[in-house]
């Protein structure tokens, strides 16, 4: 089975990296209740199999909940198991995104070159992350937007803050990927809060 592009919401996908089992339920559902549905703990993270287990059991009905920094295809079969919707790669890896896909997880593939970016559609990704975003800014995606399918799905991520949002979406990015700006591990519930509400701000003001 070929799994198709995830419809979110809110396409700013929230990344929880470094978050533990005891805070997980705290700040996912600080984000539930800021109106993000598309939520990403890294597999990096302390606990990852038991944070992600938590969340999805809590929220998996509210939100689409999916697992980052995926390298293998057993970690795709372990995430899977958990009843997840989606995957990210910090890479392009074909063989991953065809195993991914077949077990019914849509792929966003992470990419940094027009080749990469072709080899994960062909492989079956519906859904692409342009990483690290900041290297190469909003004129970079103009000119991948000339080239790639104008259906397919882009994300920007690494390095994106509030004030870049608007400039990466004007340039042809469905939506971001948000890192170290909205959660770093330790941080307050409050702050986790404060980040996803000028994020969000953010994108609402960019797309009126």
């Amino acid at each position: 089975m070929t799994s198709t592009a995830l419809a979110f919401h809110l396409p700013l996908i929230a990344i929880l990296r470094g978050i533990t089992p005891a805070d997980v339920l705290d700040h996912v559902g600080a984000l539930v209740e800021e109106g993000y549905d598309a939520i990403e703990i890294p597999l990096n993270s302390p606990d990852w199999q038991r944070s992600l287990a938590i969340a999805q059991q809590t929220f998996g009905t509210r939100a689409y909940l999916g697992a980052g920094t995926v390298l293998t295809q057993d970690d795709a079969d372990a995430v899977a198991a958990l009843g997840l919707r989606f995957i990210v790669t910090p890479n392009t890896n074909p063989a991953l995104i065809r195993h991914a896909s077949a077990r019914g997880l849509a792929v966003i593939a992470g990419f940094a070159t027009p080749s990469e970016a072709f080899a994960a559609l062909a492989a079956g990704a519906p859904m692409l992350k342009l990483f690290p975003a900041a290297t190469f800014g909003p004129g970079y995606v103009r000119a991948l937007r000339a080239v790639l399918p104008a259906q397919t799905p882009l994300f920007a991520v690494g390095g994106i803050a509030p004030a870049s949002i608007a400039g990466y979406l004007a340039s042809g990015c469905s939506g971001a990927g948000l890192g170290g700006e909205l959660y770093r591990a330790g941080q307050s519930i409050e702050q986790t809060r404060a980040n996803a509400r000028a994020f969000k701000q953010a994108y609402m003001e960019a797309i009126e």
